[in-house]
């Protein structure tokens, strides 16, 4: 009896949210779906692939997952990865078992308790990350609102593969403008704007049919009636999504494919899985700080079950033909602001992914582009409103300088390098301070010998870092004087600063310093 009440309650645990979660995973799936296909052409990978990663990414690891919010699937970060991987091992089959060998290293990760890696960022680099990703999103969706659709779906970086880059596409876009895609683009803009700025806020119904839903359903009408001609408009059919269609469960089964098992003695396979097990796993663990952000309740992810469930992930996705998959910012955002409340949200896209493409597949092949580039245009909005921008400035130059230069870095070259760039300047600061920090100098008095003393107070932790600044104040003292260096607050001292100090004693006699330490211990020799 008491089992059946303890089931009966996680299940109704697990749905509490549901009248949240139920509209925002649809919208995630519709923002997911092209993401999937875009990620699988740009990776050299067959189609299909990407929507596997989607239904694993979704499914597998969103119930493994300690995040609440966070969704994963196919990254656009692997894509140049995958595509250079499938090349020189030569099939994508043999790919394939890279990935679910990435999978374990992952799993192993956590296990090991890798996961503590994610807390080294700094705050101000995840926010600015976040408002990188979100001018990104505007600027790669703006060329598909006005139907230029030549650089893939969901591709982060500055220099495109079809040639361009993120500013190049936009001018094109202009030039090569489509009038039917604008149309649409136009009123679903129009559409979702006045749906999160009044019809939310007037009724109950306007916040569980999501805006982006009523944008997706009513480009389907626009590009039918395009189709019939009622409207004198037209889309190509790449400006529309191109999903592989299953004629029935056997066909769908049929498209999966398997890891090539015969190369598990190709050390090339493992150099693979190596790589993508360290990237995928950074992208995972900086995308989880950023959701953690993000969420309005700011529950904390365990770093390392999360690594461990895109282990499972990944290698059940490598095991049935899927890319591989991490945490994605973009469609975590989207999740979070069309109002996911559990990680139910999560799970029911990739069920909504695994349905779709058994049976409507036709029907998902007449949305078109624009449609969901004006709702990624939204979510890049909400990313990196101007608002944000002079809350940070108000908090001074040592976060604001680390938050600018990440957006910066992330615009002119990729998520991975900005967020890198972003740490090195933050890390410059943090060596800024502790230069700073080292030592408080009292100021000097006179003693009865008529000599100026001065009183230097060592830091509680004094590093190498500080070894600079402390060799700076002991030079500065004058000729003929005296300097007292009290270590008896430092509960540790670096092996170099302690050595210079004890080195000081010597050539301070050059100047004729008189130097007395005060709880200082000798280095040994």
């Amino acid at each position: 009896m008491s089992t059946n009440i303890s089931l009966q309650s996680r299940v109704t645990n697990i749905f509490k949210d549901f009248n949240s979660d139920f509209p925002a995973s649809i919208v995630v799936f519709f923002v997911a779906l092209p993401l999937c296909l875009g990620i699988a052409l740009a990776s050299g990978a067959p189609l299909f692939s990407g929507v596997i990663a989607g239904i694993v990414g979704g499914i597998v690891v969103g119930i493994a997952s300690g995040s609440q919010l966070g969704v994963s699937g196919p990254a656009a970060g692997l894509a140049v990865i995958v595509l250079t991987a499938i090349g020189t091992l030569g099939s994508f089959e043999a790919f394939l078992l890279s990935v679910v060998i990435a999978g374990i290293i992952q799993f192993l990760l956590g296990f090991f308790k890798a996961g503590f890696i994610a807390y080294f960022v700094p705050s101000s680099v995840i926010k600015g990350m976040l408002t990188g990703i979100g001018l990104l999103i505007i600027l790669k969706q703006i060329p598909h609102a006005l139907g230029y659709d030549f650089d893939y779906q969901g591709d982060e970086s500055f220099f495109q593969a079809d040639g361009g880059n993120t500013f190049s596409s936009l001018m094109d876009a202009w030039n090569l403008l489509t009038p039917g895609a604008l149309f649409i683009a136009a009123i679903s803009m129009a559409i979702l704007i006045l749906w999160d700025t009044v019809l939310t806020k007037k009724h109950r119904v306007f916040q569980i049919l999501q805006g982006p839903i009523v944008v997706v359903l009513l480009g389907i009408l626009l590009n039918y009636l395009f189709q019939t001609g009622a409207i004198n408009f037209t889309l190509s059919p790449q400006q529309i999504v191109d999903l592989p269609v299953a004629n029935g469960l056997t066909d769908f089964i049929s498209q999966f494919t398997f890891p090539d098992f015969s190369q598990l003695s190709n050390f090339a396979v493992y150099k693979v899985a190596i790589v993508m097990a360290i990237v995928a796993s950074l992208e995972t663990l900086l995308c989880v700080e950023a959701t953690d952000k993000l969420d309005p309740v700011k529950r904390v992810t365990p770093t390392n079950q999360e690594l461990k469930a895109q282990g499972l992930g990944n290698f059940v996705s490598g095991m049935i033909g899927g890319l591989p998959v991490t945490q994605v910012i973009v469609r975590s955002s989207a999740n979070i602001t069309f109002g996911a409340k559990s990680k139910l949200s999560a799970v029911l896209h990739g069920f909504w992914l695994l349905l779709s493409a058994i049976t409507i597949a036709k029907y998902l092949n007449m949305i078109p582009l624009a449609s969901l580039a004006t709702i990624l245009i939204m979510v890049g909005y909400k990313l990196a409103k101007p608002s944000l921008f002079a809350s940070m400035y108000k908090l001074g130059w040592e976060q604001f300088a680390p938050f600018i230069a990440t957006i910066v870095a992330i615009l002119l070259t990729d998520l991975l390098t900005g967020i890198g760039l972003g740490m090195v300047v933050g890390i410059g600061f943090t060596l800024h301070h502790s230069y700073r920090n080292s030592h408080y100098m009292q100021k000097s008095e006179t003693d009865e010998d008529g000599r100026k003393v001065f009183h230097i107070e060592l830091a509680q932790e004094v590093s190498f870092f500080n070894k600079a600044s402390i060799i700076a104040a002991l030079e500065a003292i004058p000729k003929n004087a005296k300097v007292i260096i009290d270590c008896s607050n430092s509960k540790s001292i670096s092996y170099d600063v302690v050595e210079f100090i004890r080195d000081y004693h010597l050539h301070a006699k050059l100047k004729n310093i008189d130097v007395e330490t005060i709880a200082f211990i000798e280095p040994k020799a």
